[in-house]
């Protein structure tokens, strides 16, 4: 049976960083997970030696790839900041400076978050994305939620990710958009038990080592709240923006203030607060009902002093194509729902172009 300490046993073969002392006992060993038929390593390695580490971490993979029962087996470098002189660890604002590194060939990344799960961020991302590549761009979306990835269901996506020159991942196929979720690397109900570092090192890896090629916009899906992921995406790579996800009503709206704040302190752009959720319209006789309240995040914008990009209804369409792995946006393009997603996506592009900057928004004035 495979299992950690097998993992591990195995492991000892590997010299560690200092040429002489097993893997396991140097201290460079962050942590190993085993779920199923596929194992996850991670390893602690400053930036600067991620390239002398580089023929461990290969020879390790190679090692658990080879271990009997293993199908998969993913390696990561946890490349961690050293701590400034004196103890004092850098503030986000430094951290981001120092840190973000351009991820070739994509052109603009932009993380959609929320404050809190249930308010349809990754039906958004989907939609979004799929609305962006209706503009003629060339897109791709990252599932960023580790613990909780969405997109497989949303793309009614099963397949898994090949693998080129080695260790390159190739993205699947979702409508014409590139897709990558760790989701694709392990079984559908698993549990996901990793530490912080490991979730970092996870995200850098299907950021960086994955064959996007060249796109327009990447679309990251990022996980509820203002943890280790929203960080370590806002601090590894140069956001262009990012897009907030809330329902109207006032508990969704206080961790929406959460999120733009966060965003706000490592100086990532806000491109814009979408309302979703914002009214219901009955199926059968079109009668609108303001289920969670209405309005809540187009004011909340306006006090903040961010763009308002639009209202998504409550709609069964929506939940249902979503659920079926048929977004809206890709299988009823020219109806009112894709529509809406259409005109929040050339708000997006509009800003990421320039197009918007430096112009005010119009305003009516009725006499």
């Amino acid at each position: 049976m495979l299992t950690e300490q097998t993992v591990l046993a195995a492991l000892e073969a590997v010299l560690g960083p200092d040429g002489r002392t097993p893997l396991p006992r140097s201290g460079a060993l962050q942590g190993v997970t085993v779920q199923g038929d596929k194992v996850y390593v991670s390893i602690t390695a400053e930036p600067a030696q991620a390239a002398a580490f580089e023929p461990m971490r290969k020879s390790a993979e190679e090692i658990v790839k080879g271990l009997a029962g293993v199908k998969a087996a993913l390696v990561m470098l946890t490349a961690e900041r050293a701590a400034q002189p004196g103890g004092a660890a850098p503030g986000p604002r430094a951290q981001g400076a120092t840190q973000r590194t351009i991820v070739p060939g994509i052109k603009h990344i932009i993380a959609v978050a929320s404050g809190k799960g249930g308010v349809g961020k990754s039906t958004t991302s989907v939609n979004l994305a799929l609305a962006l590549q209706g503009l003629g761009l060339k897109v791709g979306i990252l599932d960023a939620d580790i613990y909780g990835p969405s997109l497989p269901k949303l793309f009614a996506l099963r397949g898994k990710p090949q693998v080129k020159e080695g260790r390159i991942l190739e993205p699947l196929d979702g409508y014409g958009l590139k897709v990558m979720s760790i989701g694709f690397l392990i079984e559908e109900e698993a549990a996901v038990i990793w530490r912080g570092p490991m979730v970092m090192s996870a995200l850098q890896q299907m950021l960086r080592e994955v064959a996007w090629g060249e796109l327009d916009v990447l679309v990251v899906d990022m996980p509820p709240g203002t943890g280790d992921a929203q960080l370590t995406m806002a601090q590894a790579v140069p956001l262009a923006g990012s897009v907030i996800v809330s329902t109207p009503q006032d508990l969704a709206l206080i961790d929406a203030r959460r999120g733009i704040a966060m965003f706000k302190r490592v100086e990532v752009p806000i491109l814009g607060l979408i309302e979703n959720m914002s009214y219901f319209l009955c199926p059968s006789c079109g009668t609108r009902s303001d289920i969670f309240g209405h309005g809540g995040a187009r004011h909340e914008a306006e006090r903040l002093g961010v763009p308002f990009l639009g209202e998504v209804p409550l709609h069964m369409d929506i939940r249902e194509r979503s659920d079926a792995g048929l977004p809206v946006v890709a299988t009823q393009p020219d109806g009112p729902h894709a529509r809406i997603y259409a005109d929040m996506a050339r708000k997006v592009w509009a800003t990421l172009s320039g197009e918007g900057a430096g112009r005010a928004a119009p305003r009516i004035v009725i006499e």
